[in-house]
């Protein structure tokens, strides 16, 4: 073994200003639409080159951290990073995993009833007016193979809308990642011809509302419990059908 192989790899400069910036935003609880020091005052801040302060801040906007604005008043700004650009790298790297339904719902068994039952009291008349009106979506008759497509998405764009009202962030986020793998997953690899599974969502989200709108903490986690193990019966089902190694192969090569 040669002398220093296993020594840790020296970080970039530039990924060092990534690193304190992010450190500055926890420390000084920043927000979005906070502007960042200007490209000289980080050269002087750093004491790095202008080219080493360009390249961290080229990392910064890449990330979905900044967002960088020309013209007066231009700058680097804070953004707030959007739940698909932190969840798609995520899903790029499972997707190479050999993914199924059961790696899927042994975390979605565990998380939903609880994020389920945070959000008890919280719905808004407005969200329960969209949550409502996604259930009537999906007790459509779909005629077509796109609108079979757009009833998918929207069962699981209900238990999105319940996750945008998580007073949990970590919570909300790994339940809009697992809503985000089923579809790719259900939807878009064509998973989608399964009536009985339809049926069973609308039931289980429209008894949820009612227990919602009772704020019944007790009978929402009941219900989403029982939802979640119906749905993995279901999601099992559909690949037994389909061949799970058929359902996780890109398109072009089917």
């Amino acid at each position: 073994m040669r002398v220093g192989q296993n020594r840790p790899k020296r970080q970039k400069l530039s990924d060092v200003i990534v690193e304190d910036v992010k450190r500055w935003i926890v420390a000084e609880r920043k927000q979005p639409g906070d502007r960042l020091p200007n490209e000289k005052e980080l050269i002087e801040l750093f004491g790095y080159s202008k080219s080493t302060v360009r390249e961290a801040l080229k990392a910064l906007e890449v990330r979905g951290l900044i967002s960088i604005r020309t013209g007066p008043g231009g700058g680097a700004y804070l953004q707030q990073v959007s739940v698909e650009h932190a969840s798609e790298p995520l899903r790029n790297f499972l997707h190479f995993h050999h993914l199924d339904g059961h790696h899927i719902y042994q975390l979605r068994k565990a998380l939903e009833p609880e994020l389920a039952v945070s959000v008890v009291g919280k719905l808004t008349p407005e969200q329960f007016e969209k949550l409502e009106e996604n259930v009537r979506l999906c007790t459509v008759e779909p005629t077509s193979e796109d609108e079979l497509r757009i009833q998918r998405e929207a069962e699981l764009a209900f238990h999105t809308m319940l996750a945008e009202s998580c007073p949990n962030p970590v919570l909300s986020f790994m339940c809009r990642f697992l809503n985000d793998l089923l579809r790719d997953l259900v939807v878009y690899k064509k998973a989608l011809d399964h009536h009985h599974f339809g049926e069973a969502n609308v039931d289980y989200h429209t008894q949820l509302l009612a227990a919602y709108r009772r704020e019944d903490a007790d009978e929402v986690r009941r219900l989403m419990t029982e939802h979640m193990v119906d749905a993995e019966q279901h999601m099992h089902e559909m690949e037994a059908h389909i061949g799970a190694r058929h359902l996780l192969l890109p398109s072009g090569q089917r």
